[in-house]
C-alpha cells in the first residue's frame, strides 16, 4: 500500500504545471553542456564542458545551490586547456510563463567559487576566484524537466601568468525539478 501510495503521489507532483517545479521547497538537478566540438579536419580540435548543478528553493522563483566545472581543449600539436571550478550559484526566475512560449520562463543565474584555467606548455594559468553573471531561458518539455540555454559571462581573477582572464559563453542544458519534502507532505494530505 505503502508503493502505491508514494506512486500516487509522484504522478501527482510530476503532473504539476511548471510554475509549481519553482516553488519554495523544491529542488533542481542537472547540468550544462557548452563548448562541445569535435574538428574533422586538421588540427582535429576537441572540447567539451560540464557544469552538474543542485539547487533548493529558497521561496519561490529563488533557488540557492552550487555547481562544479569541469572543461578541456585539445588538438593535435598544439597545448591543451583544462578548466575547472566549484562554488555557489544563485537563481532567479523572472514573472510567470511567457505568452511567446506557455511552458518557458526566464531566469538569471549568478555564480561566485573557486576556479582555475590551465594551458599546458607554458601556457596562460590562471586559479584563484570564479565569477559569472547571465541570463537564461528554461522551457519545460515537461513540468519536471527543463531544457535550457545560458549566455553567460565568466571572469576569473587569480593568480599565474595571467591575473584575469574572461569569456562570454552560451551553453545549453536540462534541468530536472523535483518536489521537495513539503510538496510531497501536501499532496498526500491532500489525497487523504
Amino acid at each position: 500500500m505503502k508503493k502505491i501510495t508514494l506512486l500516487l503521489v509522484l504522478a501527482v507532483a510530476f503532473g504539476m504545471s511548471a510554475s509549481a517545479q519553482i516553488q519554495k521547497g523544491n529542488v533542481l538537478m542537472g547540468g550544462n553542456l557548452s563548448n562541445i566540438n569535435l574538428g574533422l579536419d586538421d588540427p582535429k580540435v576537441f572540447s567539451f564542458e560540464i557544469t552538474p548543478k543542485a539547487a533548493w528553493f529558497i521561496q519561490d522563483n529563488v533557488a540557492l545551490g552550487g555547481y562544479v566545472n569541469l572543461g578541456i581543449q585539445t588538438a593535435k600539436n598544439t597545448p591543451t586547456t583544462t578548466t575547472y571550478g566549484v562554488g555557489a550559484l544563485g537563481r532567479y526566475y523572472a514573472g510567470k510563463d511567457t505568452e511567446v512560449l506557455r511552458h518557458g520562463r526566464f531566469f538569471a543565474e549568478g555564480t561566485v567559487g573557486l576556479g582555475g584555467t590551465n594551458v599546458s606548455d607554458g601556457g596562460g594559468k590562471t586559479n584563484g576566484l570564479n565569477l559569472g553573471v547571465g541570463p537564461g531561458f528554461a522551457y519545460f518539455i515537461t513540468p519536471s524537466i527543463g531544457l535550457e540555454t545560458l549566455l553567460k559571462y565568466n571572469g576569473l581573477v587569480g593568480f599565474g601568468n595571467q591575473t584575469y582572464q574572461s569569456n562570454l559563453n552560451l551553453s545549453f542544458g536540462f534541468q530536472i525539478y523535483l518536489p521537495g519534502r513539503s510538496t510531497v507532505r501536501k499532496v498526500e494530505s491532500d489525497i487523504k
